[in-house]
Parts: structure tokens; sequence; C-alpha cells
């Protein structure tokens, strides 16, 4: 393996250049890294968002036969905002063998290391072929991630592994939780403080809905049983909450959002089925003060858990290249889940820590990346 993390330095400087944030398009990265495996005659594929301001991009490396793996990472990173930076986190800086710069670690130190390994894929004898498979908006939700999945199915063959480069200090992620957000909108009545008698406060009905996570959670906490999970519990909480206009007026809306990261036993259905439930009931009770009230809920995020596979191909191969033998399991979700749910043997191992994702002064380490570099190498002999 050699040393020399200069070609990978100048992709990742590249890619921190742009600032695709989850709210802004990613379309000039992508060009970039379509005009990038232009130059060593690689097929890819693109697809857009609804808005057609976002690009996906699915390239592949190697024969066009089933059974080859998936390097999957995103583009889109968090916002800066309300952070107070040593450095400008839209340029790539070095200082004392860490590489600063918004998405260093999460993710674009590792899709850096992928691009920079396709000269090396490209001129292998490769026996099953590598995917890249590079999505957006993951830190909203992983809205990108069936659409890319559809374009794999559609042009791509079957790949047996996928490996999704999220931070974890190159150490083998086998399972995480799943996640749900929630937005639950009570509309009631509007009346003056006075005669409380003529509306229907939307802030008071929410109150059972709201005590409702604090009471969840501690049932997950204390019916919990050991796990590799830290917390090792399913967690619920409210993230959010609007409402009101004044002081003196009963509030005809209100507003919260929900955050909750279930174990990978449990469903999604298992928390929502149970939540609308008492919904239903509350907006009952609200009608008897105004026959025009409702509750409407909202799920704008549904990430499935991924699930440990003892002994399964994407694990079998990530500890080879590895070496690392230990369980370990995640309490944030990824586009894993998505890519385990369609069939897809998964795993999570990539360069960087999480402890240094979305906080000011991001970055990853130069050891990080030359292990992440070793990895590229070691993936090409198992696949040739």
């Amino acid at each position: 393996m050699t040393d020399d993390l200069t070609h990978s330095l100048s992709v990742l400087s590249k890619l921190i250049g742009f600032p695709t944030v989850s709210d802004q398009s990613n379309v000039d990265l992508i060009h970039y890294i379509m005009a990038y495996l232009d130059e060593f005659d690689v097929k890819y594929h693109i697809f857009p968002d609804s808005s057609a301001t976002k690009l996906g991009l699915i390239a592949q490396i190697g024969p066009n036969v089933e059974g080859g793996t998936i390097l999957s990472g995103h583009t889109d990173v968090v916002p800066i905002a309300g952070q107070v930076w040593s450095s400008d986190p839209w340029i790539l800086t070095e200082r004392d063998g860490r590489f600063y710069g918004r998405g260093t670690c999460d993710m674009k130190g590792f899709v850096a290391l992928a691009l920079a390994a396709v000269p090396k894929f490209a001129s292998a004898p490769l026996a099953r072929p590598i995917q890249l498979a590079f999505s957006f908006d993951e830190e909203v939700g992983c809205l990108g991630t069936a659409p890319l999945l559809t374009a794999l199915e559609t042009h791509f063959p079957q790949a047996e592994t996928v490996i999704v480069g999220e931070p974890t200090s190159m150490s083998v992620v086998t399972g995480h939780k799943g996640g749900l957000g929630l937005v639950t909108r009570l509309h009631g009545k509007a009346a003056h403080s006075s005669r409380p008698d003529l509306g229907a406060s939307a802030i008071s009905h929410a109150d059972p809905l709201i005590q409702w996570h604090s009471a969840r959670q501690e049932k997950a906490r204390t019916s919990s049983s050991a796990s590799g999970f830290i917390p090792p519990y399913s967690t619920v909480q409210v993230g959010t909450i609007k409402g009101g206009v004044a002081l003196n007026t009963v509030p005809d809306l209100c507003v919260f959002e929900s955050d909750i990261r279930y174990m990978p036993h449990e469903t999604a259905s298992d928390w929502v089925d149970e939540y609308r439930a008492l919904v239903g009931s509350v907006e009952d009770a609200m009608r008897t003060e105004c026959d025009d009230a409702r509750i409407e809920l909202e799920v704008t995020e549904d990430i499935p858990a991924m699930l440990p596979e003892p002994s399964g191909a994407a694990e079998v191969l990530a500890r080879q290249l590895t070496g690392d033998n230990s369980d370990n399991c995640v309490s944030y979700q990824t586009e894993a889940g998505h890519f385990q749910a369609a069939g897809y043997s998964t795993v999570v191992c990539g360069p960087g820590s999480i402890e240094q994702a979305h906080g000011p002064d991001e970055f990853i380490s130069a050891n990080q990346l030359r292990q992440g570099q070793a990895f590229m190498e070691r993936l090409i002999t198992a696949l040739c």
C-alpha cells in the first residue's frame, strides 16, 4: 500500500469546495464527479430529484455481472449556520495531521477515497464489479435513497454487498436503530382568553400527546435489555414546538416535531400505530369543543433499522478488509437500513469519527484517510 495521500486529498479538496448543504443544489459537485469519471472511461448513470435541482450518481467499474460491491456515500452536508469555525469550512485546511472542512468526515472523506481509487479500480482485473452510489438529501431523511435504489435496479446488475461509508473510525458497524420523524399539527379554535369556553386550545390538547413522548421514553428505558447500542433502548422526544399568537388569545394552532429512534427488533408501525390511536382520541376530545377541530399527523422521515447479519456477505467482506472482528451497533441512522430492506447484504464502515460530524471544525485525520485508502486497495484484491 502506498502512503501517498496526495491524490485523495486533491479530490477531497474539490469536494469540500462545493457547499452542498441539503437546502442547496449539489449539481456542480456531481458534474465534477462526472468529468472525473470520464477521464477513466467509467460508465455512470445520473438521476434527479423531483425538483431537478439535485442529482444522484451511480457508476460501475469492472465486468457487467452480478455479485459486486457497492460503495455508498451521500453528497449533502449539514449547515454551518451559527457555528464558529477556526478556518473557512469550504476550504480544506490541514493542521497537525487533521484536515478540516464541512463534510470531511461526514462523508466526503469516504467519497473522495472511493473516487481517488477509481484509476486502480479501472486497471485491476476485477472478476466482480465495484459500484459507486452517491446520493442526495441523506441529511434530511435519506430522501435520495429511494430513487438511487430504483436506478440501481434499472441500470446495473445486482450487487452482493453494500458498504455505506459513514464515519465509524473504520470499525465494522453491523446494526443501527431505525428512525422516524413526525409532525403533529393541532387545529383548534381561537377566542379571547377571557372566554376560553368559546374556543378550543390547540396547545392544551397537545399536552397529552407531548406527555406520551416522555412516558413512552421511560417505558422503553425501563423495559430494555442489554444490547450493543448506546443507549440500549429506543429513544423518543419532542424536538420543536410552535403555537399561539398572543398572551390573551386561545391558540388555534400548535405544531410540534417528534424524533423516534427505535431498536432493530421493532418496526416503524409499532410506534406510529400506537401514537396515531392516541391522536385519534385527542381529536375526538377537541371536537367536543369545536366541530371543525382536527389533528394532522405527517411522517416526514421513515428510515429502516439495519439488523446485524451474522456471517452475512457484507460483514464477512468488511471484516476481511479491516481486520475488525468487534461487534458494533450505533444509534444514528444511515442509508444502510434502506439498502438492507431492499435485499442487499449491508454494513457501515468508513473513515472519521461520528464525534466530529455536524459540529464546527469538523475534521478527518490523515491516519483515518490512510486506513480508508488501504481498505480500497484490499477491496480490489478481494474482487479480482
